[in-house]
């Protein structure tokens, strides 16, 4: 899962590289509102994976931790 989220972080920032060339420093009308939603798309994207990234293993760590901790009550 780990692996997923870093290859789609690689991609957004790949997608960025080709698309900040194209961007006008004052678009007007439409071509304001396609950058500004493109650019939150990309940030909501990027900052999902981010967390993931950051986050995910502590997450799995600590359920392996639980899960060994019940099977030895169990027992």
């Amino acid at each position: 899962m780990k692996q997923y989220a870093v290859l789609r972080l690689l991609l957004a920032g790949f997608l960025l590289y080709l698309a900040l060339p194209s961007i006008q420093t004052h678009p007007q009308g439409l071509a304001q509102l396609y950058w500004f939603s493109w650019l939150v798309l990309f940030s909501l994207v990027f900052g999902a994976n981010l967390a993931t990234v950051l986050i995910g293993k502590e997450v799995t760590s600590r359920a392996v931790e639980h899960t060994k901790q019940v099977k030895t009550m169990k027992n």
